[in-house]
């Protein structure tokens, strides 16, 4: 899980880095969940480590919540059909400006289903006047998207539950450096 989190911190840098993503608010919410991933990993590494039953408790229990909201979102991922999509591209894209001009520069495409003279697009289409409507595109990337993040997410759930029963298995063994006649 330490590794995952890496790669989660990792993955928010790389997409400044590139300037494929500009919103703040999605890399911010990115990487404080790889830094509450690492920590929680590193609970249960020290609990392990140590033997503690309360930080292996703790661990545990954070491990489960986080299988049960990892596994309600993958499943609302893979469950979403191509209209609840669209509905869904078309609210996201009406209440954010800087995800719409990151849209528009990256796909090259202008408006959402239709682009009227007044409104203002970032893509280099927009010299030509030979601009597409992003809907399209955005539907089509997003269901690619949405059944790879929710089979990740799967994937990674069930290990999350892997590691609920073996922590639960280890915090219930006796500690071998511990004083044998105190368990008798």
């Amino acid at each position: 899980f330490q590794l995952v989190s890496l790669l989660l911190i990792g993955i928010a840098a790389w997409g400044i880095g590139f300037g494929l993503i500009s919103s703040f608010r999605v890399v911010g919410v990115v990487i404080a969940v790889g830094v509450f991933l690492f920590f929680i990993a590193l609970v249960g590494l020290i609990g392990a480590v140590k033997h503690h039953q309360v930080l292996l408790f703790f661990y545990m229990i954070i491990l489960l919540l986080v299988f049960i909201v990892q596994f309600s979102v993958s499943c609302a991922c893979l469950a979403l059909n191509e209209e609840q999509q669209s509905e869904l591209l078309e609210v996201g894209w009406s209440n954010t400006n800087s995800a719409r001009t990151d849209i528009e520069r990256n796909l090259n495409c202008c408006g959402f289903r239709v682009f009227y003279a007044n409104e203002t697009c970032a893509a280099d289409c927009l010299r030509t006047l030979h601009c597409r409507p992003c809907a399209p595109i955005m539907e089509e990337y997003s269901g690619m998207v949405l059944r790879f993040v929710g089979g990740i997410g799967l994937f990674f759930s069930f290990t999350e539950i892997l590691g609920v029963w073996l922590t639960y298995r280890y915090r219930n063994q006796k500690d071998p450096r511990a004083n044998p006649s105190a368990f008798i």
